[in-house]
């Protein structure tokens, strides 16, 4: 069974072929092919690579499924005896992957 660890979006993801990942948005049309050369980790049964920082010459490829945003987080801010309060949400866009090859 083939996993790596890649790095996009300044989080780390473990995959392997098959998974559905929600990174960081990632420029493309929806179906275009995405290459993730930032690999961490790459594991092939016995097999283990492990990068220094990253794995020389090891690509992960994945589809581009569909851009969305995720749901809203609510933001509060107080202080006490000063009658102060603000309100804020934020909907953080995202880029879902399907992972094709490791």
């Amino acid at each position: 069974m083939k996993l790596a660890v890649i790095e996009t979006g300044g989080k780390q993801f473990i995959i392997k072929p098959g998974d559905k990942i929600q990174a960081e948005t990632i420029p493309g049309d929806i179906g275009a092919v995405v290459v993730f050369d930032k690999v961490l980790l790459l594991a092939d049964g016995d097999s283990v690579q492990v990068g220094r920082p990253y794995v020389a010459d090891a690509k992960v490829e994945g589809k581009i499924l569909k851009n969305g945003r995720a749901d809203k987080v609510l933001v509060m801010k107080y202080h006490n005896k000063t009658r102060y309060r603000r309100k804020k949400g934020h909907r953080q866009h995202f880029t879902e992957v399907e992972i094709v090859r490791v």
